[in-house]
């Protein structure tokens, strides 16, 4: 379809049946989402010009529910995709490069011709572009090269993983164009981990990238070479209540190291005994092992062994929990797991800096303000960035009013969890 057609279609509800399922709402609620994709449609024609068909792909960002720092020991992590997303609007152009344009960013400029990481790259964007083409090449699916227009409202340093929706939108982008649609949420998933390993330079796991290519809630089990998955997909609304994403303020730059310490030190304990990661380990044999450990990795490498055995059981009774209806029940292991990151994880703070503990403040505010209900806990990597926090219906509209007041304005972020992960749209037969 051109652009015209596009927008044409978008106004007269064609792709409604995709935009319901992304946004989780209903028909009368979808005027604003259809308005944000024609708009993209409108700056992609200004950027690239008229000509031509185009396609439309949508990524969601993702909320890691239960599991902290348990994926890269191969372990088991409750995740979902939200609703919040990066829309793509592409055109096959087979010039031999890729153009990209993100609203509000500079225009991204990559040739095909050479498709190996080209050190002065790393660390940007255009790092992804050549690492999840040369994956498609290497599968057999060569990207000939397209032009693409993203618009994003995945708040950067939110959580919610716009890096990762980065990758599954452009893999998405290039399995539409280039593979007919033939690699599965998966594969794309695994090829957007590739292109940020190899080409932009970080060690990432796969969760992020799963959850955002498969959508829903789903239950990762990455004790295998190839991760398995399962749904457990839960209506908070039903259950009486929201979940709020609140940012601590506090600033990702200079963590590095304190982030790496964490897989480091877990590997660590799991090397004393003779293995890699901690998943091939018994916790039995850690706590017989204890006083070696504690000699050669240090006390809190072995708290953090305890934490991984904690969480990596109470993701899989959440999970049992959520799918048996029992949802107190699945509050409580989320209460655990939050404790357990405070106390045994201790990437609550950065404890060197007693003076900025942004994340543990933040941590402490949501308790007093839920006074016993719901649930908090320390989201994602820990140390700076969010935290998440489930609110009973009746008490969100004051939750966020007293957050927003003592944290800043827009720093209480309501979520829904959206039930498909990316996607090309397609309108309807």
């Amino acid at each position: 379809m051109n652009q015209n057609a596009v927008i044409e279609a978008l106004g007269n509800g064609a792709f409604d049946h995709c935009l319901t399922a992304m946004y989780a709402c209903k028909q009368e609620e979808l005027s604003p989402y259809r308005e944000r994709i024609a708009d993209a449609v409108r700056a992609f024609g200004k950027e690239f010009g008229s000509d031509g068909d185009i396609m439309l792909f949508s990524a969601p960002g993702r909320t890691e529910l239960c599991g902290n720092h348990t994926d890269h020991q191969g372990g088991h992590v409750l995740a979902s995709a939200v609703t919040r997303d990066i829309i793509g609007v592409a055109r096959r152009n087979d010039s031999g490069s890729i153009r990209l344009k993100s609203e509000g960013m500079p225009m991204n400029c990559i040739t095909l011709a050479d498709l190996s990481p080209l050190a002065e790259e790393k660390g940007s964007a255009a790092s992804l572009l050549r690492g999840i083409a040369a994956r498609f090449a290497w599968l057999g699916f060569p990207v000939t090269g397209f032009d693409a227009y993203t618009v994003s409202d995945v708040p950067r340093g939110s959580g919610l993983s716009s890096s990762a929706a980065f990758e599954v939108l452009v893999g998405n982008i290039c399995n539409g164009l280039f593979a007919d649609g033939s690699i599965d949420p998966l594969q794309i998933a695994q090829i957007g981990q590739y292109a940020e390993n190899v080409y932009f330079g970080k060690p990432c796991g796969l969760m992020d990238q799963t959850a955002s290519a498969v959508g829903g809630v789903i239950a990762i089990d990455f004790s295998r070479r190839t991760p398995a998955y399962t749904r457990a997909d839960v209506d908070l609304a039903a259950e009486g209540y929201a979940l709020c994403i609140l940012d601590s303020g506090a600033s990702h730059s200079g963590l590095t190291e304190a982030y790496a310490a964490v897989p480091a030190e877990m590997r660590a304990v799991a090397e004393v005994l003779g293995h890699p990661v901690l998943s091939q380990v018994k916790k039995s044999d850690v706590l017989a092992a204890m006083p070696e450990i504690r000699q050669r990795c240090g006390d809190r490498a072995f708290l953090r062994a305890l934490h991984y055995f904690g969480d990596d059981e109470r993701v899989q009774r959440a999970v049992r929990s959520l799918r048996n209806g029992y949802f107190a029940q699945y509050l409580e292991e989320i209460r655990a797991s939050g404790r357990s990151s405070f106390q045994y994880l201790q990437n609550a703070a950065l404890y060197s800096d007693p003076c900025h503990e942004e994340v543990a403040v933040t941590i402490a505010l949501c308790e007093e303000l839920l006074g016993g209900r719901g649930a908090v806990r320390v989201h994602g990597g820990g140390f700076a960035g969010t935290v998440q926090a489930y609110v009973p219906l009746d008490m969100l509209e004051e939750f966020c009013r007293k957050t927003d007041t003592i944290l800043g304005a827009g720093r209480c972020r309501v979520l829904r969890l959206r039930p498909v992960g990316g996607l090309q749209l397609t309108p309807d037969a």
